[in-house]
């Protein structure tokens, strides 16, 4: 039964913890793989800023060729003749007009350059003359034929396309710029007066500078971000690992036609991806976690946790499996006590101190054995000294009907002589030991009285006027339950050991009284008395636990109703030399019929 408690116990226990646990790490792993993704999103936002920034920097920068006159007219003049016509051109305008060298483009594009260290190339593209102008980070100025018999670039510049992307690969060719690690932003060149476009103004700018807007995000971001272009072109990766190749994790066409604000979280091939759509500017900001390096996040908290369920659950095993197993034990030891106590072994006890619901098994099961073991000695023995005591009260080895025949016809006898006392006392010797050796169902005080009353008669009758007794006993106590033979030994005892023969005055009195539950019968005489030694001896030889042999009579009432009714019960003995002895004799008041 315990091992069943055990093991249903066990499981519950463990089937919560795991379910507790679980619930748990599902939360717990949730709540970090979006704040990881949270981190990633808000370094995309950065780095959406940052091209946003770049591309509000070129728009500024045609911006401010348009807003110089004398600047917008060089560009111009370069756009529309060859480089040596340029500069006679710039020599004639600075003789002629006094004009500033610092509207001469090239070194105004120096200047932009030398500003902006992570643009690589600033292209000046004439569609009348399908030519570019370039102007190189750290490389001379060329001007490059563009034509469409020897190249697409005319057609591409012709096509309208977004503002930030990838490099045309033929301008790559022509300009030199084979670096994979390069995206581009064009603004149109148009004329301030006709507004006629005159051709595209186009930056190469170094991949590598958009990682600084991830400076303040660098060790707390996971995964990588790249941006793509809107044919898909990677145009950044702060990892390095795609550039010059297709990005395999997001199909940028369709992702163009979504919504252009941060999208919920999806994982595609074991890889938590963000994205964020540009489309005014035709690129997408991508945000990939893979999901091995995601679980790095949370590693610890699973191990933590792991780590608790199972101490929770060995907790909750083996304790209650020690208390059980403890229990278990402490059961199947009051099982084999009680065997022994079967096979009749009533001196087993059970050695359990504690207070809990199997020590009061225990104790209970003790204090029965000390009750049952009680009441073998009260009963049991109690009847055996009762029937040895009848046996010596019925030593008389005769026929008890041809003795009380005997007595009758001496009797007879005698009152036929005269002599009336003589058959006073056969008289009452007869019926006293009728008394003795019948048997009865119910024994009361009231035959218990008879009996004292009859024996005291015949010494009253042998010593005529020498010896008086009185009887006091209320008829409401007449029923009550008595022991057989445990006020005449007493009487008895006075009359062979404490009368005095030679005086006149001898005087018993016998009174029963009720004291609450205690029956007390009081027995006073004015005899011989007790001498204080041999008092002493009486009160010893009656708390013996075994018979010494000696007060045969005494000890056997005081034995008899210990044993019957409890230590409370028996006789109690007083004495004075030459004044008398009170003997009390204690029964409990008991309710019904005597036995």
């Amino acid at each position: 039964m315990f091992m069943k408690m055990l093991l249903i116990f066990s499981v519950i226990s463990i089937v919560t913890v795991i379910t507790l646990s679980y619930i748990i790490y599902l939360s717990v792993s949730d709540s970090i793989i979006r704040r990881e993704l949270d981190i990633q999103k808000a370094a995309m936002e950065s780095v959406d800023r940052y091209l946003r920034l770049k591309a509000e920097s070129v728009q500024n920068m045609v911006r401010d060729i348009h807003q110089n006159e004398a600047l917008l007219s060089n560009v111009v003049y370069l756009m529309n003749h060859d480089y040596a016509d340029y500069v006679q051109h710039l020599t004639n305008g600075y003789y002629a007009n006094q004009d500033d060298y610092s509207a001469d483009v090239l070194k105004h594009f120096q200047n932009t350059m030398d500003r902006n260290p992570d643009m690589k190339q600033v292209i000046l593209y004439s569609a009348e003359r399908q030519d570019m102008s370039t102007f190189g980070n750290g490389r001379p100025f060329r001007k490059l034929d563009a034509n469409s018999a020897h190249s697409y670039i005319p057609d591409v510049m012709a096509m309208e396309s977004p503002s930030i992307g990838a490099p045309n690969p033929w301008i790559r060719k022509a300009v030199n710029e084979l670096d994979p690690a390069l995206y581009s932003i064009r603004v149109p060149l148009n004329d301030p007066q006709t507004l006629r476009n005159m051709g595209q103004f186009l930056v190469f700018l170094d991949s590598a500078d958009i990682a600084s807007s991830l400076a303040s995000y660098e060790d707390n971001l996971k995964g990588e971000i790249v941006v793509l272009s809107a044919k898909g072109n990677v145009l950044f990766d702060s990892k390095n690992e795609f550039y010059g190749k297709s990005y395999p994790y997001l199909n940028v066409v369709e992702s163009l036609f979504e919504q252009t604000d941060l999208d919920s979280m999806k994982k595609e091939r074991n890889r938590y991806i963000n994205k964020f759509v540009s489309a005014d500017q035709g690129y997408v900001v991508v945000g990939s976690i893979p999901a091995a390096e995601m679980a790095e996040a949370y590693q610890g908290i699973r191990n933590t946790i792991l780590m608790i369920s199972t101490i929770c659950i060995l907790f909750a095993v083996l304790v209650p499996a020690f208390f059980i197993i403890n229990f278990a034990k402490r059961a199947r030891k009051i099982i084999r006590f009680t065997q022994m106590v079967k096979y009749g072994n009533l001196k087993a006890r059970i050695d359990d101190p504690r207070d809990d619901e199997l020590g009061q098994i225990s104790h209970s099961f003790n204090d029965m054995l000390d009750e049952l073991n009680l009441y073998i000695e009260r009963v049991y023995k109690a009847e055996i000294r009762q029937k040895e005591t009848e046996l010596v009260a019925l030593q008389a080895r005769i026929n008890p009907h041809f003795l009380y025949n005997t007595l009758e016809v001496i009797r007879m006898r005698a009152v036929s002589q005269g002599a009336r006392d003589v058959g006073e006392m056969i008289y009452s010797l007869s019926v006293l030991f009728k008394s003795l050796v019948q048997q009865k169902k119910n024994y009361t005080l009231r035959d218990e009285m008879e009996a004292c009353r009859l024996y005291l008669e015949l010494f009253r009758i042998r010593y005529k006027d020498n010896f008086i007794y009185t009887i006091q006993l209320d008829p409401e106590l007449y029923a009550l339950p008595a022991v057989k033979l445990s006020l005449q030994p007493i009487v008895e005892n006075y009359v062979v050991h404490g009368m005095r023969t030679e005086c006149s005055d001898n005087k018993l009195s016998i009174v029963v009284k009720r004291d609450n539950d205690v029956i007390q019968v009081d027995i006073r005489d004015n005899g011989k008395g007790i001498t204080p030694e041999r008092l002493t001896e009486i009160a010893e030889e009656l708390e013996r636990p075994e018979e010494s042999g000696q007060m045969f009579g005494l000890r056997s009432v005081h034995s008899r109703l210990r044993f019957l009714y409890g230590p409370r019960f028996g006789i109690r003995v007083q004495s004075i030399v030459g004044e008398g002895t009170f003997i009390q004799v204690r029964y409990p008041y008991t309710e019904g019929k005597g036995a």
